[in-house]
Order: structure tokens, then sequence, then C-alpha cells
């Protein structure tokens, strides 16, 4: 039994291919099709009427949003986070300003945000972790008081609400991730949500190489999607709330099966949270142990994940600041196989198996 970290849901054939069918009646491959239209409104709707705009990924997404926000110099960030946040940061030519996290969620710790502010800072890049949210009102007060942009890499917020608000509705500039290991996804793509019609427009043309027609408005690159990814989101973005009702059960059996382990898992801090379930990770008691359970899981061909390591001060090519939660936090945490199709004598089995491998049989 080979049991993979992630898998990507795959909707009824049929359904796919009857939007497969007007693409070949249309000829309308890509260059912002009537599928990407639909699915922007649909994304829109489902985010409470925030201004979406789809990209070819999450990456190019996070590229796109800094530049459109015109950041400079320093962009405070966080070092536990996947690498793309960090380049996408390097890619424009700023500056990586590292700032720990919080022991809990393993978001940015705001508290620790003003002390890192300096005359060349203009903006914040914070990442929602694993779908927990970042302090977002204490951030958005400290960017006000100090005129600066926030950016907010949401690539596993898709579906999370808290305060009463779609979690990617905050900040100038939201990003999502839609790649195939997410909770919702177009098999490759992303997003970027705001909710500034002028700062949409802006965005439009930055992922559309700056023109519309023969008119050309600024510089842009080729951040588009296709339709044929379009199509895969429409299919899979009403079945959204039943896969985190599917996963937030499985979340529950883990947690059951694995009691009495010496596991710290990241909590929220919101009462207002309502949670996606985008991925179960564990924090191991030590480094050495994660290893043993990792290996021992491994040659019963189940397949984890240590997401997110390394802590991001750490990468060859940008050292930054000491940040001892985040580092902490990397050594120690992977994620088990999470995704709604996983049954549940196989979250058991992996639970046996963990045990075992930990000790505790």
């Amino acid at each position: 039994m080979n049991i993979n970290v992630t898998k990507a849901y795959l909707p009824p054939l049929a359904e796919y291919s009857a939007y497969l069918q007007g693409i070949w009646e249309r000829g309308w491959l890509t260059n912002n099709g009537p599928l990407v239209q639909q699915l922007e409104k649909e994304l829109s709707d489902h985010l409470d009427g925030s201004l979406v705009q789809f990209t070819g990924n999450g990456t190019i997404a996070l590229q796109v949003a800094i530049k459109a926000l015109e950041l400079s110099g320093e962009i405070i960030t966080t070092p536990f986070s996947y690498v793309a946040t960090t380049t996408a940061i390097l890619w424009e030519n700023c500056t990586p300003v590292f700032v720990d996290v919080e022991d809990r969620t393993f978001c940015l710790d705001a508290t620790k945000i003003e002390a890192a502010i300096t005359p060349q800072t203009t903006g914040i890049l914070a990442t929602h972790v694993y779908g927990y949210p970042c302090d977002v009102l204490a951030i958005e007060d400290i960017a006000r008081r100090h005129n600066l942009k926030v950016i907010y890499d949401g690539a596993h917020a898709f579906g999370v609400r808290v305060h009463g608000k779609p979690l990617l509705s905050y900040g100038d500039l939201s990003t999502c991730s839609f790649h195939a290991t997410k909770l919702f996804h177009t098999a490759e793509g992303g997003a970027i949500v705001m909710n500034d019609p002028a700062l949409a427009k802006k965005v439009w043309l930055y992922k559309s190489f700056g023109h519309i027609g023969d008119e050309y408005f600024s510089l842009g690159i080729n951040g588009k999607n296709s339709e044929f990814h379009a199509a895969m989101g429409l299919c899979n973005l009403p079945r959204v709330p039943d896969f985190i009702v599917a996963r937030q059960a499985l979340a529950v059996l883990y947690r059951q099966e694995l009691v009495g382990l010496p596991l710290q898992y990241p909590e929220p801090t919101e009462d207002s949270l309502e949670y996606n379930h985008a991925y179960f990770p564990v924090v191991f008691d030590s480094e050495e142990r994660l290893h043993v359970v990792k290996d021992g899981l491994a040659a019963q061909m189940v397949n984890t994940r240590r997401y997110f390591y390394p802590s991001l001060n750490h990468l060859p090519y940008h050292k930054g600041a000491s940040c001892p939660v985040s580092e902490d936090i990397a050594k120690r945490v992977l994620c088990l196989p999470f995704y709604q199709e996983l049954a549940a004598e196989q979250v058991r089995w992996i639970c046996q198996l963990v045990r075992k491998f930990h000790g505790f049989v």
C-alpha cells in the first residue's frame, strides 16, 4: 500500500469533458477566455466580492503582487514558509528581513515586527501557515502606522474565514496557490485577491504583458492561465465545502489515534476561525525522533513531508538573522498524509506505525 502525503482530487471525467467540449467548439484556449472569466467571478463570489485575478501559479502571483505594490528595499517576512515566499522577494530585487514566528500558529509574530522596521522597509509579506491566520488586525495596525503595504501568502488559506470575513480578503493583496496538492486546485494555478479596482486593473496588466489589444499601458509578463486549468477549477470549486468537512473528520481521527504521544500541533489563536484543514502537521519532541518516524513510515510506503524545512533564514543563497522559534519548529515538524479521499482505516494504520516507531505501542 503506497500512501502519498497529498493527493489531487480529480472530478468525474465526464464533467471535465463537458467543459473541454466547449473549449473545442470555441477554439479559445487562453488569453482571458470565458472559463477564466467565469472562474474569477465564481471565486469572487466565494470570497464575498473580493476581486480575483487567476494566475499561472502561486509564485508568479507573489511576484506580480510585489511589483504591483511597487515595493522596494526591505520587506519584512517570515522564515517559516515555502521557499517561494522568500525567493519571490529576492527575484523582485528586494531584501527579505526575517522576523521570527509565534510558537502556536507558526505564523509571523506580529509583536516582533516593529523592531525590524527601518527607513528602507516598504512592506510586510506574511504567510498564513497551514491555513492558520496571522494576526491580521495587529499587522494591519502596524502597517497603517508605518505606511507599509501588506501582502499575505495565502497558499494554504483558501476556504478559511476569520472575524467573519474570508482570510484572503485581508491585506493590500493576498495570493493563493491552486497547485494540484492544494485543498482547491486547478492542476496548476494561483490567484491574486484584492479589494481595490484600480489595483486589480494594474495587476491584470502586469500579468498580461501590460497591453490590451494593440494598446500598451505598462510593463508586464505572462502570468496568465488557460481555459483548461479554469475548467478544472470550475469542477472543483463547488466541492470545497464537502472537502473541508471530510478533512475535519480525518483531523479529529488523527488526533484521537495519536493521543498520548508527545506531539505538538499548531493551534489557532482566533476564536472566530473557520478553518479549512489544509494539512495535518505534527511536531515531534526532537529532530532525531522525526527521522526515526519518517524513515519507518517510508519503509512502509507511507510518504510524509518536512513542510517547512529548512527555516528560510538558513537558505544557502540568503542568510538571515537568527529566528530560534522557526529554526526549532522547522527541524521537528512533519506533515502526515492528508487528503479527503484518505480512508479512516488508512489513518488508523498510519497512526499505529507512528506509535510503533515512536516507541509507544
